[in-house]
C-alpha cells in the first residue's frame, strides 16, 4: 500500500484546493456486490469518522490502487469494473514495472474508462476530483 507520503500528497492537494474531503488508507469500501479495500481512498467528509473501518461507495470520490505483482490482474481487470458498478467516479492505478506510472480513470456511461497517463519524470495536472500535480517517480512502492 502507498505509505504515509502518497497519502500527505493527496491530503495536501485536497486542503489547498478546500475540498470537503478526507483521504484513507486500507479501509472497507461497501460496493453492491461486497467489500473492497483500495490502498488509497478519497471520500466525502461527512462520510469519514475517526473509528470507521468502512465506507460506503456512495460516499467514494477516488480510489488508489497500488499494483504489485500479486493482485495486478485484480487491480486491472476486476476492479475497475466493480468501482464502476458502484459508481465511483475517479479510479487511479499505480504502476511501476517497467516505470512508475499513473493511469487516471473515470467514470463514462457506466464503465471506467482510462483518460490519462502520468508518466515518470514529468509533472501531470489533474483536476478531479481536485487540482493535483504529480509525477509517479517520487511515489513510493510502499
Amino acid at each position: 500500500m502507498l505509505d504515509a507520503s502518497g497519502r500527505n500528497l493527496l491530503e495536501a492537494a485536497a486542503h489547498v484546493a478546500c475540498a470537503p474531503v478526507e483521504v484513507l488508507e486500507a479501509v472497507n469500501v461497501t460496493l453492491p456486490s461486497g467489500l473492497v479495500v483500495p490502498d488509497i481512498v478519497v471520500v466525502d467528509k461527512a462520510a469519514a469518522t475517526e473509528d470507521s473501518v468502512s465506507v460506503d461507495a456512495d460516499a467514494v470520490q477516488l480510489v488508489v490502487e497500488l499494483v504489485s505483482p500479486g493482485n495486478k490482474t485484480m487491480d486491472r481487470k476486476f476492479k475497475p469494473m466493480l468501482y464502476a458498478e458502484a459508481a465511483i467516479p475517479y479510479f487511479w492505478r499505480l504502476e511501476f514495472d517497467p516505470a512508475p506510472r499513473l493511469i487516471i480513470s473515470e467514470l463514462d456511461n457506466g464503465r471506467c474508462i482510462e483518460t490519462t497517463t502520468a508518466l515518470a519524470g514529468a509533472a501531470t495536472r489533474l483536476d478531479t476530483p481536485f487540482p493535483f500535480d504529480i509525477d509517479p517517480a517520487g511515489l513510493p512502492r510502499q
